[in-house]
């Protein structure tokens, strides 16, 4: 008999592990169907010994102190240099929205108070926020709405914004000053050694009172594994088979394009730096592209090494069978999530937890946070 069998290799499952193995002494079976630990932020080098994060870029930010030092346990940290650009109408913009964004709209310096007068004069008014399109016109303006947000949305969501809840696009920030940061959280870091190592480093804390089984569907071992209590961190309707219907999801498709050192001079023009292939570590594509974006993580990761791997990201059709990467968050998914956590409140032995589990579009350290906060009350309640 074991204490806790957790599916989910992860931020949530992994966290959720080592404080009940190591804080409270309890035994876990962690089980995860990949061949890997570290879920969707796990990392690798490339068959070019290139460091690159496989499935999509994880940009570590957080103002939590909790945990920020909590995860300090288990890697030293790099900063992060989280800038991204967007690539419309021939040229890179510094986005999010910023007064330099601003100034190339215009094609001249401005100011902060010009910025503020000309968003006062173009964002629109709604009595109450109902969905992302209203959302972005009533911060951004229509011009800055059309430029970068309503193409974007459209590929990677393959919903329009005004399908979409007020959050999704909310999350953007907009600045009136020269600020080009992707994020403005207290900690801006990366993992020194990579994700994937601070995963492993979890997993050795939790010594003896931890067993991991990768490439295990946990649908063969949990009638077969005694365990007092299940931990559920994959999707919630893959739990229920989908009583209720399947829930809807964006799913992706990657593609990988190595670039050798020999043909890599950079372009100052572009300001493209020697040694890589595109300005900034992610350049967003609201255009007509087939791709959202583009990441080349070396930008980020300090590696030192000849050459660079770029990866394009493919939005595709979600079916159940593909991989699930993100919820998504509009009315009639919110009612389907809604069948299922109320079966989810009905399990005594059961807790779901992380993006999947919850149905919720979180931040990695929010990932952290609510397996910290969960696992505590799970002892409390025993």
């Amino acid at each position: 008999m074991i204490d806790y069998l957790i599916v989910g290799a992860g931020f949530s499952g992994l966290t959720a592990a080592e404080q009940l193995c190591r804080k409270y002494g309890k035994t876990c079976l962690v089980v995860d169907k990949r061949a890997h630990i570290g879920g969707n932020c796990y990392d690798c080098k490339d068959e070019h010994g290139v460091l690159i994060h496989p499935y999509g870029p994880h940009y570590f930010r957080t103002n939590s102190d909790e945990v920020f030092q909590y995860l300090s346990q288990f890697t030293r940290w790099i900063p992060g240099n989280y800038h991204v650009l967007a690539y419309a109408k021939d040229q890179f913009w510094s986005f999010p929205v910023n007064l330099e964004t601003f100034e190339q709209y215009l094609g001249r310096p401005s100011s902060t108070e010009e910025m503020e007068a000309w968003l006062k004069e173009h964002c629109e008014s709604f009595d109450d926020i109902q969905n992302s399109e209203q959302a972005v016109l009533s911060r951004f303006g229509r011009e800055f709405y059309t430029l970068f947000f309503e193409g974007y949305t459209l590929k990677q969501w393959q919903k329009h914004p005004r399908e979409l809840a007020a959050s999704v696009c909310g999350r953007i920030p907009l600045r009136t000053v020269r600020d080009g940061r992707y994020v403005s959280e207290t900690y801006q870091v990366l993992p020194a050694d990579g994700y994937t190592r601070l995963f492993e480093n979890m997993v050795d804390a939790c010594g003896t009172r931890l067993q991991l089984h990768l490439n295990t569907d946990y649908r063969d071992v949990v009638s077969s594994t005694p365990h007092r209590h299940l931990i559920f961190t994959g999707p919630i309707d893959t739990y229920f088979d989908y009583q209720h219907g399947p829930l809807p999801y964006r799913t992706l498709r990657f593609e990988r394009e190595f670039h050798s050192g020999d043909h890599l001079p950079g372009n100052l023009h572009l300001g493209i730096p020697e040694g890589f292939i595109q300005p900034s570590v992610q350049v967003n594509y609201p255009g007509e592209e087939p791709w959202t974006r583009c990441v080349e993580a070396k930008h980020i990761t300090h590696q030192r090494i000849a050459g660079s791997t770029l990866i394009r990201e493919f939005p595709e059709t979600y079916e159940v069978g593909k991989e699930p990467y993100y919820p998504i968050p509009f009315p009639e998914s919110r009612e389907i999530y809604t069948q299922y956590k109320q079966l989810a409140e009905k399990l005594d032995q059961v807790t779901f937890m992380g993006r999947l589990g919850t149905y919720a579009y979180l931040n990695m350290d929010q990932v952290v946070t609510s397996a910290l906060r969960k696992s505590k009350r799970l002892i409390e309640g025993m």
